[in-house]
């Protein structure tokens, strides 16, 4: 089908400007038919993409290809679009995602509700644009786009603190946006002065060699945007902020897909464009994966608020994620994109549910509730299977993203795998905890024995989280065989060159035999 990604892509940015200009009254619906009309657009793309395409990373691997069209011409830059197993497999997590989030806010949100519904379809089209961009500059372009939206959401809608966790995030980001752009700029030179021409593609671009020393520095500058963003242990302390202060839809967004841009980001750009570079600091950011992950596991044991409970559990996750991307084998790297779908749907869904006791008791501290499988059971059994999910109980989505993720780090980095195992059975330490606070034990608050149950439409947009999570759970074939075969291709790229470097530095053979 022509046009059908661009369709997907900016359908959403055409319905924000319709959300701007419609009256308060029905800007919901507005967002809402919009959000719907674009997953509907890219359920084809499931069906459309072919994973037993043949051969090495090339244009002939991406399908459903746009372009080039040109942009700016003088420097090779142009409008190109694409998608591989792993891209297809996280726009359709955005498209689904972004109506569950519409109608989950019609309850939350009362002031300026086409601004919030306007920048939601927004910040929809600038993680779209992401994932399908082939350019380097427009994925830039896309990449900052998903900024100026979440800010507003977090800054206009969310907390008493909001406006620090706002600043926060915008500094962080921008700062990791204009390192990955002094790199994006390098690679044109780069690539201008070894081919003779000015080119942006990222494929182009991966045909470029550079001497160790400058794929450090480069892949550095893209190394730390996409660390923010993940965001991996040090960079990561923006995160609870944003969590905790943003309104519930924007959480759901921030952890089930704005994450997830980090870390295609290492897949996409920072690994494939530096394989030198990648290996030698495979080690250190296995290592630094794994204190996240115990790291945010302690931190979150700790928690008194729910919701900041949830998003130190989403540093401790990412962190899994992470490991996989560098155990550099298929294992590893299918289970990380395997959790990054895991992670977008199980804890979208604990947001979604920390939400939903918010909005009836306006608290999220854990002490102020108890005994609910007694008064709300419709809410205390989604709870207590999103849990499950997040910890990775066999049968749900996320034991097979974990076993994927750490069977294939222990490979190649055995000592952080360990750690970082320990991290996991932290998580379900303080997950089961928390349940048991919230769901077990005697209802003794008056208000929460008044609290209503789910509403038929709080289960309408938590129903689709939940099927997925058991249908990737007990069917996982389906979703890693769409993966695999691109999963593979960026493994050749960012392991064939070491390999024949390593080939190159042998000692020859004496007598010069070969």
């Amino acid at each position: 089908m022509d046009h059908l990604l661009t369709i997907v892509t900016f359908l959403p940015l055409l319905g924000a400007v319709a959300c701007f200009l419609s009256p308060e009254g029905t800007a919901k619906a507005v967002a809402l038919v919009t959000a719907l009309l674009t997953f509907a657009a890219s359920i084809p793309l499931w069906f459309l993409y072919d994973p037993a395409a043949k051969g090495p990373l090339s244009w002939e691997t991406f399908q459903l290809v746009e372009g080039p069209y040109p942009w700016i011409e003088d420097l090779g830059i142009t409008y190109t679009v694409g998608i591989d197993g792993i891209a297809l497999l996280l726009v359709l997590l955005t498209t689904m995602l972004t109506p569950v989030v519409i109608v989950a806010s019609t309850s939350s949100v009362h002031k300026k509700v086409g601004q919030y519904m306007g920048f939601m379809l927004m910040l929809e089209t600038g993680m779209l644009g992401s994932f399908v961009a082939l350019d380097t500059f427009l994925f830039y372009v896309f990449w900052e786009l998903m900024l100026i939206p979440m800010y507003f959401i977090i800054g206009l809608w969310g907390g008493p603190n909001r406006i620090y966790a706002a600043m926060k995030f915008f500094i962080f980001t921008l700062v990791g946006s204009l390192l990955m752009l002094v790199a994006i700029l390098s690679m044109f030179v780069f690539h201008h002065q070894q081919l003779g021409f000015w080119s942006a593609s990222v494929l182009d671009l991966y045909n470029v060699a550079l001497p160790y020393r400058t794929e450090l520095w480069l892949f550095a500058a893209f190394a730390v945007a996409f660390a923010i963003k993940v965001p991996m242990f040090p960079v990561h302390t923006w995160l609870p902020d944003a969590h905790v202060q943003a309104p519930t839809g924007g959480s759901v967004i921030l952890a089930g897909v704005l994450l997830k841009l980090g870390t295609f980001g290492f897949l996409r750009y920072a690994m494939p464009l530096f394989p030198q570079a990648t290996h030698a600091m495979g080690p250190l950011i296995a290592g630094l994966a794994a204190v996240g992950i115990v790291y945010g596991a302690l931190v979150a044991m700790v928690q008194d608020d729910v919701k900041k409970l949830v998003a130190y559990s989403s540093v401790s996750h990412m962190g899994v994620v992470m490991l996989g991307l560098f155990a550099f084998n298929v294992e590893g790297v299918s289970g990380s994109v395997y959790q990054m779908l895991n992670h977008g749907l199980s804890t979208g869904a604990l947001f979604l549910l920390v939400g939903v006791i918010y909005e009836r008791r306006h608290t999220r501290l854990i002490s102020e509730y108890g005994g609910l499988a007694t008064s709300v059971p419709k809410f205390s059994f989604v709870l207590l299977l999103v849990t499950f999910s997040s910890i990775g109980l066999p049968g749900l989505n996320g034991f097979i993203g974990e076993a994927l993720s750490l069977l294939g780090s222990f490979d190649t980095h055995p000592v952080a795998t360990v750690v970082g195992t320990s991290g996991v059975i932290f998580g379900a330490v303080y997950m089961l905890w928390m349940v048991q606070r919230v769901v077990f034990g005697p209802l003794t608050i008056q208000a929460n024995k008044e609290m209503p149950d789910l509403t038929l439409r709080e289960v309408g947009y938590l129903a689709p989280l939940l099927v997925l999570i058991v249908l990737m759970g007990v069917a996982p074939t389906p979703f890693l065989a769409k993966m695999e075969p691109s999963v593979e291709r960026v493994l050749v790229k960012i392991n064939a060159e070491v390999d024949l470097l390593a080939e190159r530095q042998q000692p020859t053979p004496v007598g010069g035999a070969r």
